[in-house]
């Protein structure tokens, strides 16, 4: 019964809904950095399709690594059909609300770049336009780019996080990098996620620095900062750095333990 409701969470549009067949096929939709899962393309959604084998003991994780995620399951008419899915769009009515729990992931490493001088002159115009864009601190945004690459836009970790940002390929593609060794691409999707992770954690940049190297499904399931020797090297790197940059920008430093005030994304 337990691996029945894990399969029916982790595959609920098409599990709930479809009729029996011998595969399934279910579209996991990218929009602004959110993931949805729908019977069928989302108008306005970057989607891509996903088929697989009715076998519940071999269900995929279409989520990804994201923790517990809560939602609400809606059904909607497009094209003359009924299709189910988690993003609610116009006309669409719910019909249940869901919670999953997915893989917790793994630590990422613990950085590429080492602790050192502020290098303002790196990529200057692609962090500030980033910071405007998103609202996170341009400070922040240099401090994670140092610990990650050192601003090597070639550099590959060897887990495969790739470029300024040291985005791992499904991240890459979750923020439409396209080329994750272009520096203004990569700060471009790495301000994005961090957005993401400052608004998840309420601004509180230690916790966002755990989850952009373990994953958000690592601090979901220690409940904060997991007890990953890398992911605390990082943190730290990551702190000092912060408080490095800030100074370098005439701006006063600031503990990653705070919770930061975003500026509204312009």
């Amino acid at each position: 019964m337990r691996a029945m409701r894990r399969l029916l969470l982790l595959l609920l549009p098409a599990l709930l809904f479809a009729p029996q067949a011998n595969a399934r096929t279910v579209y996991r939709c990218l929009r602004d950095g959110t993931v949805s899962l729908s019977t069928a393309p989302e108008p306005g959604s970057r989607c891509e399709k996903k088929t697989f084998q009715d076998d519940p003991g071999k269900a995929p994780n279409l989520w990804g690594a994201l923790g517990v995620v809560k939602g609400n399951l809606y059904e909607r008419q497009q094209d003359g059909k009924t299709v189910y899915g988690t993003r609610k769009l116009p006309g669409a009515t719910k019909l249940m609300s869901f919670t999953v729990e997915t893989p917790p992931g793994e630590p990422a490493h613990a950085g590429l770049g080492h602790v050192g001088k502020p290098r303002l002159d790196q990529f200057a115009r692609q962090f500030r336009a980033a910071s405007k864009k998103t609202g996170v601190d341009d400070a922040y945004l240099r401090a994670i780019a140092h610990a990650e690459s050192g601003f090597d836009a070639t550099a590959i970790s060897p887990k495969g996080a790739v470029g300024v940002m040291q985005l791992m390929p499904a991240t890459a593609r979750d923020y439409g990098v396209i080329d994750p060794t272009s520096p203004e691409q990569s700060i471009d999707g790495g301000a994005r996620m961090i957005r993401r992770l400052a608004t998840r954690y309420s601004g509180n940049l230690r916790l966002v620095a755990a989850a952009y190297n373990a994953g958000a499904g690592v601090v979901t399931r220690y409940g904060g900062v997991p007890p990953y020797r890398e992911t605390q090297e990082y943190i730290a790197k990551v702190e000092a750095l912060y408080a490095r940059y800030r100074a370098a920008m005439g701006m006063v430093p600031k503990s990653l333990e705070g919770h930061e005030q975003l500026r509204a994304a312009q």
